[in-house]
């Protein structure tokens, strides 16, 4: 292959990839906007029937001191990053049976734009 063929094939590569990724990167603006269906529960800074959720990334599941979690949450081991906030809006009973949580979304980009939101909220 000659050498500018191969620029020109490394170039739409790079194209394809980059298309790609802006299509699998998450949106924060629907994220926050999904989010106002989580507020019948939760908020960002204020225990409700569900745990505040400002810094969530990077704490221990069932953490926060002046809420009651249920046990099988306070036991479950989990700290709150993508992977596990991911599981936890897929199916939080099918991750800790017992929790509390029944609330789910099935769309992965939907929860994505969610957990966006939530890791890009200012402390």
């Amino acid at each position: 292959m000659p050498h500018t063929t191969k620029r020109a094939a490394l170039a739409t590569l790079s194209i394809l990839f980059s298309c790609q990724h802006a299509e699998a990167a998450a949106d924060i603006s629907h994220g926050e906007t999904l989010y106002q269906g989580c507020q019948d529960c939760h908020s960002l800074d204020t225990n409700d029937v569900g745990p505040k959720h400002r810094d969530v990334f990077g704490r221990k599941a069932g953490s926060v001191a002046d809420y009651a979690y249920s046990p099988a949450l306070k036991s479950s081991g989990l700290t709150w990053n993508e992977e596990t906030l991911d599981r936890w809006l897929t199916d939080p009973q099918k991750l800790v049976p017992g929790s509390k949580m029944f609330y789910h979304l099935d769309s992965a980009s939907d929860r994505a734009d969610v957990i966006e939101y939530l890791k890009e909220r200012p402390r």
